[in-house]
């Protein structure tokens, strides 16, 4: 399907799934697709990152790949033709097709960002990747200090140029006696002709840079706010970074000068040396060539088709919806690797940021489940001053989502195959995304919680209910968090308690002898696991039968030491298709669990 859609075949980047081609002159219709011949082979090299045009075909290609890509992943996990993907022709005869990604490469209708319009079923969604312009951000003086530092960028006004922007700064003060620029700034007349300096807090980025501009200022610096002084978020990090937004009504078109975000120890840097003078240099990276950006759009199709049903689209329009949030959680799911850890930063666009991919990126927080790396909890949905809407809001359920992924990791392991594959993380992709089918229109976040635990009621019979509650709840959105309407942000309550634990007929561990997990995935083709964890040191043989008593595998048979949680698989490569009987024996204990293959 990557050239073929059952009618035609293309050469170039287009076939049954997507069209991926250049539309720099912002068109909205197919430009330049690079063309892979009759062998299909589309080899290409990556040129610079500062001249996006001279890396065309290698990034038009990623784009193409990547769509493709997630299409074949998602299949998987049930964004198929019956549930709205995104095919020229449905083979199966479900769903409706014509409807293929149109994903538009260096498009020229905007730059620092990305979008994914998805319309109802059998109507074709837009992809638009733009470039961004990033700023190179050093300090000449103080001299001690001077140095390249990290930014994030704005998504309005116009981008610093090729040739050093270089001028001197000045901390700007407002009718209300504040740094924060969110009245007109009073001394103007210092502010003529150079750098305003403007601390974070109290109203929207675009409206500091706005009263910075009328006061004749060349470019804006906005530096984070100390946490928890008013107007500031307590968890927010004032060495955190966050890329500049537009809030709703208001498009930014006048703003005339450029601007950059820092970090706190960089504002001070600023604000506390007379003289002061930086230098801003503008450069360009392709967001064709991020793959966690091309997954995060992708994945706003995957949420607008399944939550309310493929033929709605419009029920992620509420204010305490976390459209932006799955999105990025299916862009660091498809990214994860085996060399991944729970505590480690993840953060979002970090090569269009010019960072390390431990770098900070443009959300409030980089993804970790350590709190002093990313604090974020329910009650900072309600921050209308220090979390966006609704990117910010989505930061705070996809950390949510981070943490319950990491602990089904912690009991089921990881799985790099991210199609066939039985790890926690491929189940923490199976729930998420079957809670998007299960959640009802507009759902506020303890709506999106409450469709996980049913997806893994239904599928799992509930056996991983206290890892999900655990995550949630961690994070405020415990037993007793209400949101409140799902249209107002600001009138959730949150809790970190979980319920009470509940023993399941199958869950031993209460009499003190063991513990044996359900098989996950069941059924399953090929391959599934399960854990085991014994009170005592003891032998214990672990083997699957088929129906006829016949044993077919032995997984363990020998010592299996007291308290720790012994992960097993079962491979049923070699096995016919039916069902099998999984025996657990073990010096003071048995039990077995049904098992069907399917292939």
């Amino acid at each position: 399907g990557w050239h073929d859609d059952g009618e035609n075949t293309y050469t170039i980047t287009r076939g049954n799934n997507v069209y991926a081609y250049e539309d720099r002159s912002d068109r909205n219709l197919p430009g330049y697709s690079p063309d892979g011949g009759a062998g299909l082979v589309f080899d290409f090299s990556f040129a610079d990152d500062n001249d996006p045009v001279a890396h065309e075909d290698f990034a038009i290609t990623n784009l193409f790949y990547w769509n493709n890509l997630i299409h074949d992943i998602l299949v998987a996990y049930g964004f198929d033709e019956a549930s709205g993907n995104f095919q020229e022709t449905n083979f199966s005869g479900q769903g409706r097709g014509d409807d293929y990604v149109r994903a538009e490469a260096q498009d020229g209708s905007g730059t620092n960002n990305a979008n994914f319009a998805t319309p109802r079923d059998g109507s074709r969604p837009r992809m638009q990747m733009y470039v961004w312009d990033a700023a190179i951000f050093a300090i000449v003086e103080p001299v001690a200090d001077a140095g390249e530092y990290p930014t994030g960028s704005a998504s309005f006004g116009p981008v610093f140029p090729a040739d050093p922007l270089i001028g001197d700064v000045v901390l700007a003060e407002d009718e209300s006696s504040s740094s924060r620029s969110c009245d007109a700034i009073v001394n103007d007349a210092e502010v003529a002709g150079k750098v305003a300096l403007i601390e974070r807090g109290d109203c929207n980025f675009v409206d500091k840079v706005r009263n910075a501009q009328d006061a004749g200022a060349i470019a804006a610096i906005v530096f984070n706010c100390e946490p928890g002084a008013e107007g500031c978020s307590p968890s927010n990090p004032g060495e955190g970074l966050t890329g500049m937004g537009l809030p709703d009504g208001d498009d930014g078109e006048d703003i005339e000068i450029p601007s950059v975000f820092v970090q706190r120890s960089t504002g001070l840097i600023l604000a506390d040396n007379d003289p002061a003078s930086v230098s801003l240099t503008g450069a360009a990276r392709d967001s064709d060539l991020d793959n966690g950006v091309i997954i995060h759009e992708y994945a706003h199709g995957i949420s607008n088709r399944l939550t309310g049903g493929p033929s709605a689209s419009s029920c992620l329009g509420n204010a305490e919806q976390a459209g932006e949030g799955w999105s990025d959680y299916y862009g660091l799911m498809l990214t994860m690797t085996a060399a991944d850890a729970a505590t480690q930063r993840r953060g979002i666009a970090t090569y269009l940021e010019f960072e390390s991919t431990d770098g900070q990126g443009i959300r409030p927080a980089p993804y970790s489940t350590d709190m002093s790396t990313n604090p974020l909890t329910y009650a900072d949905v309600a921050n209308v001053n220090g979390i966006s809407q609704p990117h910010g809001i989505g930061t705070v359920f996809a950390t949510m989502l981070w943490e319950m992924t990491w602990n089904l990791i912690d009991r089921y392991g990881f799985d790099a195959d991210l199609i066939n594959g039985t790890g926690g993380n491929n189940l923490a992709l199976q729930l998420v995304t079957d809670g998007l089918k299960l959640q009802p229109c507009s759902p506020g976040f303890v709506d999106a919680r409450d469709a996980i635990l049913e997806a893994d009621r239904l599928a799992n019979n509930g056996v991983n209910q206290d890892l999900i509650w655990a995550a949630f709840a961690k994070r405020g959105l415990g037993v007793n968090a209400d949101q409140g309407s799902p249209n107002d942000r600001t009138d959730g309550t949150e809790d970190f308690t979980t319920p009470p634990p509940v023993a399941s007929e199958t869950d031993e561990a209460l009499t003190g002898t063991h513990s044996l997990s359900a098989v996950y995935p069941n059924p399953f083709n090929p391959q599934a696991s399960f854990t085991l964890q014994v009170a005592a040191a003891q032998d214990v043989t672990v083997a699957v039968y088929d129906m006829l008593g016949r044993r077919v595998s032995v997984l363990h048979d020998g010592a299996l030491a007291a308290g720790s949680v012994h992960r097993f698989a079962v491979d049923g490569q070699g096995f016919a298709s039916g069902t099998y009987v999984l025996r657990v024996q073990g010096e003071r204990f048995a039990e077995t669990r049904r098992l069907t293959l399917v292939k």
